[in-house]
């Protein structure tokens, strides 16, 4: 307690005793206040703090619009400083320096001239050598503000007036976000996509009671200026509901080959806030203390097309693995916490995502209905004009007669007011009329403008009527500006293993999974496939390199697992939908990215599966694996079922030989097994008995030459089945099962295609029936798609009939059933090519023995597909 002094000080006015712990909270409160709502906070409605509000007011009072010459930045801050912020020159510039940065905010504001820093933390140059100007997206966020759509306040010194909210057209507290710690909170608002904010806006309007579960299938995620990826769900989805969570971001990577033969990881794209100098600087020192293991070299080649950091890998690194330590110990992954706290009429709140949408909702709206009566007074006082015309150019000579015999303009005025009962706003206005105004042409004019500004007024008068109209117009003003500045999304979701139901968000859609020789993995909408006639030339499929080609291709839905097996034998796992998604021409993306493969290892075969937890499921169904030197296993489908980071070993693999195949079955299916020189051998599966995982197998068949091997295992599923055999010069033929007679494994098999120069040697072999279709796909990447039903029945010894029309240096790389898909009538009338003539071989007599022969025979042309 101060001490109290009793009486009166000399020529002054009596003590006052205060508490000093009263005086310090009300001190501390009032300065905590002030840092809130004029510092730190950005306000909801526009989604600004007030520093940039008047840096933006300021420049459009300056003259500096998107069409207009830049001016310099000192001439800027100068403006801003000495009319509407009273603080160091240092805040003004800085913020707009930020405004003009493409990796700060994902729609930019200030158009900058000159150096404005870097990405690497370099200082923008000095104020007196930058200029700048107002981005046309920013002239949204002013526009209307002449017509008394906001409130304005005095500035500093009360000398002038100055916009406590700009009209914000464009919802900038979502699209840009926000950041900034004011006392005893703190705000970080994540930047997100126009068409999905727009998108957004427009269903809550639709439906004011939307949940936010509901917009979040238009606004997916934040969407950084920086690209990079959002990896993980989770912090996304706790951040919309509640206005509080964590996203992590990674880098955007791609492990690539040198033409040197070495590995390198290459990023394209950084989290967001990440400095990229300081970045590389303390990667470098982690590898230089051995934390970081198998980078030999690190090096920065960005340049003004865009960021790219090369990693150059050993020799024996393993590619994956060095790229997960970077995302462990480097800001090629970081966080960003998501704080949404913004000022709602003048108090701090925390924001979900639909409480945003609706404050922004509420505040242009309220925007409209102002300017809605601003213009609607203004196009009443033209109308009142315009009817004073009207009614002098009815009374002209009147008119003239009595202005001519006034004594001054005042008496005129007067006079005017009392013959014809005209207001004093009308009568001023006919004596501030041009003579030329009374030729007939200009009569017409101001009654046909009187007529416009007659339907303007009913027009407004109904938008103040009706609040749907209102909100109609809220919706074709974002129309537009998503028209005019929307752009595709810069980052890109990839899901974590920690998200937990992200199935019930991706549709369980059909997929094509490719993967090419060189070991580019994607997967394709089903749909983008057509279907074409026999014989077609095909569309173009996969855009490879020269030297690579699609080696594995099959259908999938998105939520069933795959099984990828490597020629070593070992197993990996990966749901259908965390394969990255492209269209049919892409390239796809390295394997290397998605799994622990190791140097040297490549994928051959892979196995869709509906679950890896029922019991029931796991427990009667097995994997048969088929290796190229006629090895075959079959090992519980439960032994699979545990999926680990680093894969397990399937099959134990002999020096020299390699797994070529996989399928899952019920252990009561029939196996067949084809060799490339033409001949294949059918046994029941029972003969096969159940192995550990680690097993080596047992014989499935026996090579005849050095040159023989095993193109392919099928495991017979249903009665009705046809055996497809295509060859690698694209001859193909389907026979019936029942040709091939059940023998026990190991043999020699018997006659399956008639091998000749012309067809070459066996590359397929599928189980089909007639409402199945083919997807062949050809080493230089050309698609064809045909149905089954197309291909009649043949001699299982025949040479077959043409598929697919190949170059002399083409073939065959990947062969794939579907189920037949009934596609629109213009598109298939759009993309089938003209049919080809059946062309046949006639069936041969034959025995089913080990060593059986078939005379060739020569395609025929005896009749035409219709």
């Amino acid at each position: 307690m101060a001490e109290e002094t009793g009486g009166l000080v000399p020529g002054r006015q009596s003590i006052i005793p205060i508490n000093i712990e009263d005086e310090m909270r009300g001190a501390y409160i009032d300065y905590s206040m002030s840092v809130i709502i004029s510092r730190a906070l950005p306000d909801v409605r526009d989604g600004l703090k007030p520093v940039h509000r008047r840096v933006l007011y300021g420049m459009l009072e300056l003259g500096v619009n998107y069409n207009k010459p830049y001016k310099k930045s000192a001439r800027i801050v100068g403006e801003v400083l000495g009319k509407y912020h009273p603080h160091g020159d240092a805040s003004v510039y800085d913020t707009m320096v930020r405004m003009a940065q493409d990796w700060s905010l994902r729609y930019m504001l200030v158009d900058g001239q000159g150096n404005f820093g870097s990405i690497d933390g370099d200082s923008p140059a000095a104020m007196r050598y930058t200029e700048a100007r107002l981005r046309r997206i920013a002239e949204e966020m002013l526009a209307d503000i002449n017509k008394d759509t906001v409130d304005f306040q005095p500035n500093f010194d009360d000398s002038l007036k100055e916009p406590s909210v700009l009209p914000g057209k464009i919802p900038n507290l979502l699209l840009n976000g926000s950041s900034g710690i004011a006392v005893g909170m703190a705000t970080n608002m994540a930047p997100h996509n126009l068409r999905e904010v727009v998108d957004g806006i427009h269903a809550y309007i639709d439906n004011k009671d939307i949940t936010v579960q509901e917009l979040m299938k238009f606004v997916t995620a934040p969407d950084f200026p920086t690209g990079a990826l959002i990896y993980g769900y989770a912090g996304v989805q706790e951040a919309f509901l509640t206005g509080r969570g964590r996203v992590v971001m990674r880098a955007k990577a791609e492990i690539v080959t040198s033409s040197s033969g070495k590995d390198q990881i290459v990023v394209t794209e950084i989290p967001y806030m990440v400095n990229k100098a300081m970045m590389i600087e303390k990667t470098a020192a982690l590898i230089n203390e051995k934390k970081i293991e198998g980078i030999s070299d690190l090096r920065d080649e960005s340049d003004r097309e865009g960021y790219r950091i090369v990693y150059d890998l050993k020799r024996d690194a393993v590619p994956n693995v060095v790229l997960n330590n970077l995302f462990k110990y480097t800001q090629l992954q970081s966080t960003f916490g998501i704080n949404n706290v913004a000022l709602v009429k003048g108090r701090p709140m925390t924001l979900n995502l639909k409480d945003m949408i609706h404050h922004y909702v509420d505040h242009r709206h309220e925007v409209i209905v102002r300017r809605t009566k601003f213009e609607l007074a203004e196009a009443e006082r033209r109308a009142h004009i315009l009817e004073g015309y009207l009614i002098a150019l009815d009374h002209l000579d009147e008119v003239i007669s009595l202005i001519r015999n006034s004594k001054d303009p005042e008496a005129a005025k007067e006079g005017l007011m009392q013959r014809f009962g005209l207001s004093e706003i009308q009568s001023k206005a006919i004596l501030d009329m041009r003579l030329q105004r009374l030729t007939g042409l200009e009569r017409d004019k101001i009654q046909e403008e009187y007529k416009e500004v007659k339907a303007l007024i009913d027009r407004l008068n109904a938008i103040l009527a009706d609040e749907g109209l209102r909100m109609q117009i809220i919706k074709d003003e974002l129309t537009e500006l998503r028209d005019r500045y929307g752009d595709e999304r810069r980052t890109q979701v990839v899901h974590s293993d920690d998200d937990i139901s992200i199935e019930d968000m991706i549709p369980n859609e059909e997929m094509v999974i490719t993967i090419s020789n060189q070991g580019y993995i994607k997967r394709t909408l089903l749909s983008e496939y057509r279907t074409q006639g026999r014989g077609g030339v095909g569309s173009k499929g996969v855009s490879t390199k020269e030297d690579d080609f699609t080696e594995h291709l099959f259908i999938a839905h998105a939520h069933n697992y795959l099984l990828i097996f490597t020629d070593q034998g070992k197993v990996y796992w990966k749901k259908a939908y965390e394969i990255p998604e492209g269209n049919k021409t892409s390239k796809g993306r390295a394997i290397q990215n998605l799994i622990n493969i190791e140097s040297g290892d490549t994928v051959r075969a892979i196995i869709k599966v509906k679950s890896l937890t029922d019991d029931a499921y796991i427990n009667n169904n097995y994997v048969i694996l088929c290796t190229e030197n006629g090895i075959i296993k079959k090992t519980s489908l439960e032994a699979y079922s545990r999926p680990r980071q680093g894969g397990i070993n399937a099959i134990t693999i002999h020096e020299g030989d390699r797994l070529l195949n996989a399928s899952l079955t019920n252990g009561s299916n029939h196996i067949i097994i084809a060799k490339s020189e033409g001949k294949a051998v059918h046994f029941n599966e029972a003969d096969v008995r159940p192995m550990g995982r680690m097993a080596a197998g047992v014989r499935g068949v026996t090579l005849e030459g050095d040159t023989d091997k095993v193109i392919g295992m099928v495991c017979i599923t249903r009665g009705d089945a046809n055996l497809l055999v295509v060859s690698e010069h694209g001859y193909g033929k389907r026979s019936s099962i029942d040709d091939y007679r059940i023998t026990r494994r190991g043999g020699l098999g018997v006659k399956t295609l008639n091998i000749t120069e012309k067809t070459g040697k066996i590359v397929a072999i599928k189980e089909v029936v007639d409402d199945d279709e083919l997807m062949i796909i050809n080493r230089s990447g050309i698609t064809i798609r045909i149905a089954v039903s197309e291909l009649r029945i043949m001699g299982r010894a025949t040479q077959g009939v043409r598929l697919i029309k190949l170059n002399d240096d083409d073939r065959i790389s990947s062969v794939e059933k579907i189920q037949q898909i009934v596609e629109d009538k213009n598109s298939s009338q759009e993309s089938s090519e003209a049919p080809l003539p059946r062309l046949e071989s006639p069936e041969s007599s034959e025995e089913g023995q080990d060593n059986d022969s078939a005379s060739e025979g020569d395609e025929t042309p005896d009749e035409t597909l219709s």
